[in-house]
């Protein structure tokens, strides 16, 4: 799946089943997202010279990036996601509900260019 930072995501499982957030980072390597509001927990932090406020402090944990689905921006539902190049080249994702354009994945490049 597609997850990019500053997309809005839902919780498919979990104490968070439901929340849609925005996707803070992305951890490729693991296969975990940081969703904004999702998975928080408290942390305790002794007081340092960085931090001079120790206490407890509220943090969003990773969660798996398939306990989480994409939200199109267009229709507003949860939806799976495509690849196509368009006419000039651009690589973009697609929801396949919908069938909107959600954002590019790679820039212009002559050898996908329709060719008129």
């Amino acid at each position: 799946m597609q997850v990019r930072i500053n997309d809005m995501v839902e919780v498919l499982t979990g104490e968070d089943r439901g929340v849609r957030g925005r996707v803070l980072s992305v951890d490729r390597k693991n296969g975990k997202v940081v969703v904004e509001s999702v998975n928080v927990v408290i942390k305790h932090m002794r007081p340092t010279r960085q931090a001079k406020q120790g206490g407890r402090l509220s943090r969003e944990m990773p969660v798996a990036i398939s306990n989480v689905a994409l939200v199109c921006p267009a229709c507003g539902a949860r939806a799976r996601t495509g690849a196509r190049y368009l006419d000039d080249g651009t690589k973009v994702r697609f929801c396949k509900k919908c069938d909107a354009n959600i954002g590019p994945i790679a820039p212009a490049r002559s050898r996908y260019a329709k060719k008129s």
